[in-house]
This record gives structure tokens, sequence and C-alpha cells, in this order.
């Protein structure tokens, strides 16, 4: 199976609208978008493409990138009436933490997810807290 014919089947997205004007197949550049958000870097999605026989610079992708931003729709967002928070045990680097995340009951949507150091009434009136501000004044937590 040739690449193109992997990514086409892997990566098949509605989005000839987005890149009617480009020389470079769109399940290439999708692939190219995917591994930037992943956290590559614009010259190493280069260097990823550069083993795969597609020479294409780092502007190029830096350009899919934000024309598909552009194009999609902002991510959905919740003003919740009711939330419902839960915590679990997990365990970093052989310590015991507690992590603590909070969903919208209706839409789904997470709200907040937190770690702490230990279980109690204090990271449950944090989240409560924190989830009472506005999402401008979150940040500030």
């Amino acid at each position: 199976m040739q690449l193109a014919d992997l990514l086409r089947e892997t990566l098949d997205v509605d989005c000839e609208d987005v890149w009617e004007n480009e020389r470079t197949p769109t399940p290439v550049r999708v692939f190219g978008v995917q591994l930037h958000s992943m956290g590559l870097s614009l010259r190493e999605v280069v260097a990823v493409f550069e083993l795969l026989d597609v020479d294409r610079s780092h502007g190029a992708i830096w350009n899919w990138t934000h024309t598909l931003a552009e194009a999609q729709s902002d991510p959905p967002t919740a003003e919740p009436s009711r939330v419902a928070v839960d915590e679990t045990q997990i365990e970093i680097d052989g310590e015991k933490k507690w992590l603590y995340a909070a969903i919208d009951t209706e839409s789904k949507l997470p709200l907040e997810i937190d770690v702490f150091s230990r279980r109690g009434t204090d990271p449950a009136a944090f989240m409560r807290a924190k989830l009472s501000c506005s999402p401008s004044e979150r940040s500030a937590f």
C-alpha cells in the first residue's frame, strides 16, 4: 500500500472546500496539521515529510494549520446548571495523587481537571470555588 493510499484511508476528512487551490493532496495536509497539533514543531513536521518524500516548507505547514483553524468552528462551551465532580487515585513517579474532574451533566463537557497531592474537602472546595468563577477569572487560579 502506498503512503497516499494509507493517508487517504486513515485521514479521510471533508475539508476540500478549505483547500481548493493547493498542490499538496488533502490527506497529506491533514496529516501535517495533525502532527503539528500533537506537539511537533513546524520544522519537525517538515522533517517527517522529508522522510516520506514530501517536499514542503515550514511556512506552508503554518499556512495549512491556520487556514484549517479559521475554517473550523469554535469548540463547544458550557454554562452548566449542574456539575458532577469525581475523584480517583493515580500514581505519578511513585507518589499517590488525586485526580479531580468536573463535567457539565447535560453536555458532558469537561469543565476542569486538577491533580492534588491529598484527598479530602480542601481540593473539592478549591474545585467548587474555581468553577464558580468566570472562565477569564479561572486563569488566575
